[in-house]
């Protein structure tokens, strides 16, 4: 059973560096398939290499509600 392709675009991101050559991506995106579209969150965690390339080693993903229940949790906690 072959599986189903799958479209992945990127509605809005935004990158955060930090330390010497890591950074964060925060993205909107949308799942596109013959049986629909399915939006979510992401958030990768990764590098910059010698050559100047991103390369990423984890990434979460949730629902865009779970998301904003997320942010106001940080805000939350975060909150000086």
């Amino acid at each position: 059973m072959e599986g189903e392709k799958v479209e992945f675009v990127t509605i809005k991101s935004e990158e955060m560096t930090f330390g010497k050559n890591n950074f964060l991506e925060i993205a909107h995106k949308k799942a596109v398939s013959e049986k629909g579209e399915n939006e979510f969150v992401s958030i990768s965690r990764g590098f910059m290499n010698p050559a100047g390339e991103k390369r990423f080693k984890s990434s979460v993903s949730m629902p865009v509600d779970l998301a904003e229940k997320v942010a106001e949790a940080l805000g939350k906690v975060v909150k000086k």
